[in-house]
């Protein structure tokens, strides 16, 4: 499978919306780090993932997530996740992921 993201600038709400479609995995993780270097390139805003087409993630995007956690929390900014999917869920949960990103429904 592969990943579409989508993402786009909210000027209204000062933060940047990315919608994922697909799988994060060895294979399309370089894409998502990438996304995530490009953004930040341009505005260093919150970000809000919606997942609600995030169909799996493995630990090499898990690791992606928790790089780019960590960089914007350096600028003082933060991540969340929102309409993620039950297993997508049940892995930030098993990892303990859940308690350092913000998880909205």
């Amino acid at each position: 499978m592969s990943l579409s993201i989508k993402k786009e600038y909210l000027e209204k709400e000062r933060l940047w919306n990315v919608e994922l479609i697909g799988e994060i995995d060895i294979y399309t993780a370089k894409q998502f780090k990438e996304m995530f270097v490009e953004i930040y390139e341009i505005k260093k805003e919150n970000i809000r993932i919606d997942a609600k087409g995030l169909d799996y993630i493995d630990s090499t995007g898990l690791g992606v997530m928790i790089g780019a956690l960590k960089r914007s929390r350096e600028e003082n900014k933060n991540i969340t996740i929102v309409n993620a999917k039950e297993n997508v869920n049940k892995l930030l949960e098993i990892t303990g992921l859940s308690k350092i990103f913000k998880i909205e429904e």
